[in-house]
């Protein structure tokens, strides 16, 4: 007891810390429309899904998942129907931090698409996970 009454600011460090830690997998255990990016890799792999990348042609041009579709957010209502032909695929939407995907989201699903995810933390995350990343447009 005498230990955590000297060192109390690590005991409650460690504390704030495992809450946030627990809140976070809590949050994220629920939505399973959220894929680090090993998750949307083994997806491509296996099951063929297909990387829409929402971001502006700017950003877009700066690097890439290989392969990913280029659909801006601000046209994605309007150019859903280019995505028709992958109605029964799975769609994994990415941005840059994975916020925008994420609201983009509930744009295809009004638009009757069912096998949606989002990579979560966006081309950030794709990139500190050491996935490859394209210069090329698609």
């Amino acid at each position: 007891m005498e230990f955590l009454q000297q060192n109390w600011y690590w005991a409650a460090l460690a504390s704030a810390s495992g809450a946030w830690l627990a809140v976070d997998l809590i949050r994220n255990r629920g939505d399973k429309s959220q894929l680090s990016p090993v998750e949307a890799t083994l997806l491509i792999n296996r099951e063929d899904a297909i990387i829409i990348d929402i971001r502006d042609p700017a950003e877009y041009a700066q690097g890439h998942v290989p392969n990913a579709r280029h659909i801006p957010a601000g046209e994605l209502a309007r150019r859903s129907s280019e995505l028709e032909k992958w109605k029964n695929q799975p769609l994994i939407l990415c941005c840059a931090t994975g916020a925008r995907s994420n609201a983009a989201l509930d744009t295809l699903r009004k638009a009757g698409f069912d096998k949606l995810y989002n990579l979560r933390g966006g081309m950030m995350e794709w990139q500190k996970a050491g996935q490859p990343i394209s210069r090329k447009r698609k």
